[in-house]
């Protein structure tokens, strides 16, 4: 690990307490000014010496859930992911506080005093930490605590990898030599780098080396105490997910498709059911305004349907049909012209068919697809249990017909009205990076970044894209 990470790994332990203190002294503050004690008189007043010393501690204490909640660990994470884990450790500290204060009987405790260092809290911490963060980037950017690398290995993504090193420096790698293949006069490359204290890390980037000669790469590597890395071979980059039973005492490794088995598909359909239900609420008005404007500015029936009236299907988990309701954004009964009349304007991206400045788009139609309101009713899908609020999106059943073997690992859970691919390029994505990023989430599923995806999705929308 880079000398930087450890120093800034460091650095969270004394920002942190000195965040959680400060949080506490607002609080205070904020509480015994004369704004707040002139809309709520101070009935039992606590002295500022005793309330620093419980915030000390309390501080302390709050640290420890920190690192419960993986907030020091040295795997770097996502802002987003650092985020929830900070609201998550915080809302337990605040919960120990009341705890403390209710078996305490210290009923005198102000209840605006908890929540505000609750909240502060998050957001001090929160700050310090995109502080380092953006300083980290800073210094990685101008090359300080770089990581210097060697690649073995010679293939169109060790181009690739390269090239990213080079254009991303924020990453915090330079390349110092690309080899070719392992041989010895590659040997006294390497140790003449060594030498000159030019490299940290080996990568190899030829999963189809012999075995001989990756394990003599492998004995160099901790000969010189350099780390190892390696490019995944097909095999193993299918398989990121492995469980081993040892039922009879022979080892059987198990492949797991997605974290989202037992506890995980549970919390994910309950999240489902309060969240979709809640905006339903919300945007019931909208909804209705929608249906009628979408009668008065043309013929045909609120919702899409398929050209012979009847209710239009999506492919959802495991490949099984189910009701689809989505708005109505196009004349009725044309449906089938995107095949035959259309077939000219299609801009296909694999088993999907797109078309260009789509003709048979209603004017309500374009504002609706622009703001996505057209899939707002897919919420009702959701609260039904066909879809879930994040996932692939569905498609129709011929298109999934045309869908390689490898396109059908989507189908492995519930589609969403939106997904990872929505919030990474929306509708300008090509097919397969669309798949890509579908499996990578059915992979690494979170509530985290579920949470992440919900939040970008308005962003998403606003921004400027081209009609479906």
């Amino acid at each position: 690990m880079r000398r930087l990470d450890l120093t800034f790994a460091f650095l969270l332990l004394p920002l942190d307490f000195l965040a959680l203190v400060a949080a506490a002294v607002t609080a205070y503050a904020l509480r015994y000014s004369r704004f707040f004690t002139e809309i709520r008189p101070i009935l039992t007043e606590i002295s500022f010496d005793r309330w620093l010393a419980a915030s000390v501690f309390f501080a302390l204490v709050w640290m420890v859930l920190f690192a419960l909640a993986g907030l020091y660990s040295m795997y770097r994470r996502r802002a987003w992911n650092t985020l929830g884990r900070v609201v998550l450790a915080c809302t337990a500290g605040a919960m120990l506080v009341i705890a403390t204060v209710f078996f305490r009987l210290e009923w005198q405790t102000s209840r605006f005093l908890i929540l505000a260092v609750w909240g502060l809290a998050i957001l001090y911490v929160s700050f310090c930490r995109l502080f380092l963060h953006l300083v980290r980037k800073q210094l990685l950017r101008a090359h300080i605590g770089h990581q210097r690398m060697a690649i073995v290995g010679h293939s169109e993504t060790s181009d690739d990898l390269e090239r990213l090193y080079r254009d991303a420096p924020w990453i915090g790698i330079t390349i110092e030599k690309h080899l070719k293949t392992w041989n010895e006069a590659a040997r006294k490359e390497m140790v003449s780098l060594c030498r000159k204290g030019k490299l940290d890390v080996i990568l190899l980037a030829d999963p189809e080396l012999d075995r001989e000669t990756a394990l003599d790469l492998i004995a160099f590597a901790e000969e010189n105490h350099l780390e190892f890395r390696y490019l995944a071979d097909l095999f193993s980059a299918t398989f990121t997910r492995v469980e081993m039973d040892t039922t009879g005492g022979i080892p059987v490794l198990q492949v797991k498709r997605t974290p989202l088995d037992g506890w995980g598909r549970i919390f994910k359909r309950l999240f489902d059911i309060a969240v979709s239900s809640l905006l339903l609420l919300l945007l019931s008005p909208l909804l209705i305004v929608t249906a009628i404007l979408i009668k008065i500015d043309s013929r045909g029936p609120i919702f899409y349907k398929l050209d012979d009236d009847t209710p239009p299907k999506r492919v959802g988990e495991r490949g099984i049909p189910f009701r689809y309701f989505k708005f109505r954004s196009m004349h009725p009964h044309t449906h089938m012209m995107r095949y035959k009349q259309l077939k000219h304007l299609d801009v296909r991206q694999g088993p999907l068919i797109k078309i260009k400045d789509d003709p048979r788009i209603t004017r309500m139609g374009k504002f609706i697809r622009r703001w996505s309101i057209d899939e707002l009713p897919e919420l009702f899908s959701v609260l039904m249990g066909k879809m879930s609020l994040v996932g692939p999106r569905p498609h129709l059943p011929e298109e999934v017909n045309k869908y390689k073997p490898h396109h059908r690992r989507v189908l492995a859970i519930k589609p969403g009205i939106t997904g990872m691919a929505q919030v990474s390029g929306r509708s300008d994505l090509d097919f397969e990076d669309e798949v890509r990023l579908d499996a990578w989430y059915i992979e690494n599923w979170s509530p985290q970044l579920d949470l992440y995806i919900l939040l970008k999705t308005p962003w998403a929308v606003l921004k400027k894209r081209k009609t479906e």
